[in-house]
């Protein structure tokens, strides 16, 4: 997602767009973006080379806090944030190096949980993620 697509969201929200929320944003841009707060802060160092890690993970908490930027555990480590909440999709992880990237597969409307299975819940969400490893490390 271009950052300027998120921040006139954001200013839309009536949020103020400082010169640290603006280098997270950017840090935040692009396709398969799944990134740590570790990597969001050394992104936005980049841009605003004073920011502080806790400045960059006040910043994500109210972007998920907002529904503006999803806070993902993949693997048990580290939470991951991805800005793609547009667009309903699930994960491809690397077991190995993990990666991780965006997809859409298709059939998998069979993965509806019906009646019983439910147990009383009213579904507003599916999350799947898919394991492996990937070209890179399938052949190392």
């Amino acid at each position: 997602m271009p950052t300027d697509v998120l921040l006139d969201r954001l200013r839309a929200r009536g949020w103020r767009v400082t010169p640290q929320r603006r280098a997270v944003a950017q840090a935040l841009t692009g396709e398969h973006v799944h990134l740590t707060a570790e990597q969001v802060h050394a992104a936005a160092r980049g841009i605003v080379p004073e920011i502080s890690l806790a400045t960059v993970y006040n910043t994500l908490n109210e972007l998920v806090s907002m529904g503006e930027v999803a806070e993902l555990r993949l693997d048990g480590s580290s939470s991951r944030y991805d800005p793609n909440v547009g667009h309903p999709h699930h994960h491809l992880v690397c077991r190995s190096c993990r990666a991780v990237l965006d997809v859409h597969p298709e059939g998998l409307d069979a993965l509806g949980l019906g009646g019983e299975e439910r147990h009383g819940y009213a579904l507003d969400g599916v999350e799947i993620v898919f394991r492996g490893l990937c070209p890179d490390c399938t052949v190392a």
